[in-house]
């Protein structure tokens, strides 16, 4: 695995033959044989049985070309997929508004109210093993609509909430399953649309999560003071509901559905890239939303702004994201490479992540919102778009994305609790909290390396 191919869009189709006319296993190229033994020995078995194994082939395991890489139903598809990740990540990228105003209202401490946040992420991350592998099953349809209905669901019952453990089942663990349900899928599905353009195609998808962190909030601002809590919750339940229908009668599975194959397919992690990958993206993701996370309260409670001008370093975050989910995933695609470009974001975020402790005033912390929030967003973006490189055989993008989500999902899970454990412990300063996040990623950053180096060795090589 040192040395790439020649011929990169060659390579690409190779690894799509799988799907794209050539059979995958013996099974299946016994098909062509029996249809054409059908007229020659029709003594052999039964003339119906061999029909309609050439009708259910047909219908199911036709051979339906490359990936388009373009064109009005693949970019189409990518729209639809920014929506579905304006209302996953998005939302999820708005917690911030949350921790500030469940901080304020609830009585509880940091740590406790960060929990509703991290079991959201934890979930979205952890289903994607699940949901994963039933769109590779050929269930994404009635997978994604599943999620999309038990969010809307849980975002209109979070607004009538009023007790800490009716915001954790609500908005934790009700939109955090039904998240997880579309988010996995709908990268899968993206994934089998593109091979040359797949990475600006994840991207953009990615970058709805930075036009739902700045739609989110701003609505929140805007209502919360004059209509209140419930109403304010309730009209993001609209935004939702309006967003994710076209998604769900519009999204379209392309390949044919793999109907065979393990729940997890633990020979994968035998891959060293893929393995130190899983570690790498752990790392980064146990530290990466505490800045998220707590970016408003430290504003508030340090610096002393007034919430509004919390929000605004949250949607200044959430909107240069915009930038940092596009640009490198272009030049990904163009130039590098994604995991290429991957490990010197990753030291980035990190590096911006030890300069938060030096933040004493309004105009580095408008600095740290700019920087950390562009730097984070390529981490956020690369992720998928990296992971689908790491996977061949394409029948097997859902199973193989859900496996690394499910590592994340207990970084997440965690990560974002420890640095409110850790701001209490440190009586209330964010200096143990920001040094646990800038080290996390940091040993992110280096374990990637190792997938790069296992991957390619060390040479210019584009990976």
């Amino acid at each position: 695995m040192a040395n790439l191919p020649e011929n990169k869009e060659s390579h690409i189709q190779d690894q799509d033959r799988d799907y794209t006319g050539r059979p995958s296993t013996d099974e299946e190229s016994n098909i062509g044989d029996e249809s054409d033994n059908l007229s020659r020995e029709p003594t052999n078995a039964s003339v119906l049985t061999r029909t309609l194994s050439i009708v259910r082939t047909r219908e199911s395991g036709k051979a339906i070309g490359p990936p388009p890489d373009g064109g009005f139903q693949a970019w189409s598809q990518v729209a639809l997929a920014h929506f579905v990740i304006f209302n996953t990540w998005g939302y999820i990228n708005s917690f911030g508004v949350f921790q500030t105003y469940y901080s304020q209202t609830l009585g509880h401490p940091p740590s406790d109210i960060s929990w509703v946040g991290s079991i959201q992420i934890f979930l979205l991350f952890f289903i994607g093993t699940f949901s994963g592998r039933a769109t590779d099953a050929g269930y994404f349809k009635i997978t994604l609509a599943c999620g999309a209905l038990l969010e809307c669901f849980s975002i209109f019952m979070t607004s009538l909430c009023t007790k800490y453990w009716q915001l954790f089942l609500a908005q934790g663990i009700g939109q955090g399953i039904g998240c997880g349900l579309m988010f996995c899928p709908t990268l899968a599905l993206i994934s089998t649309y593109f091979a040359k353009n797949r990475g600006i195609a994840i991207g953009i998808a990615a970058s709805g999560s930075a036009t739902g962190g700045l739609v989110f909030p701003a609505v929140i601002m805007k209502m919360l003071p004059q209509v209140g809590y419930g109403w304010t919750i309730r009209t993001l339940g609209f935004i939702s509901l309006a967003t994710l229908t076209p998604c769900v009668l519009f999204l379209k599975q392309r390949l044919p559905p793999r109907t065979t194959g393990p729940l997890v397919e633990w020979a994968a992690f035998t891959e060293l890239p893929y393995l130190l990958f899983a570690i790498g993206m752990f790392l980064n993701f146990w530290g990466l939303y505490v800045g998220f996370f707590y970016i408003g309260a430290f504003s508030r409670n340090i610096i002393g702004v007034s919430n509004d001008r919390a929000i605004d370093l949250l949607l200044v975050m959430n909107g240069v994201g915009l930038v940092g989910r596009l640009v490198p995933n272009l030049l990904a695609d163009q130039y590098t490479g994604p995991l290429n470009l991957l490990i010197p974001f990753s030291f980035a975020t990190a590096l911006v992540g030890y300069c938060w402790a030096a933040v004493d005033g309004m105009p580095g912390l408008w600095a740290f919102a700019v920087f950390y929030g562009l730097f984070a967003a390529g981490i956020q973006s690369l992720f998928p778009a990296t992971l689908s490189t790491l996977t061949t055989d394409l029948k097997k993008t859902g199973v193989r994305m859900g496996m690394v989500l499910s590592v994340v999902a207990v970084a997440a899970l965690i990560g974002s609790p420890i640095a409110g454990a850790l701001v209490v412990h440190d009586n209330g300063n964010y200096l143990y909290a920001q040094m646990f996040m800038g080290s996390a990623i940091l040993a992110g950053g280096l374990t990637l390396i190792g997938s790069r180096v296992t991957k390619v060795g060390i040479g210019l090589a584009r990976v």
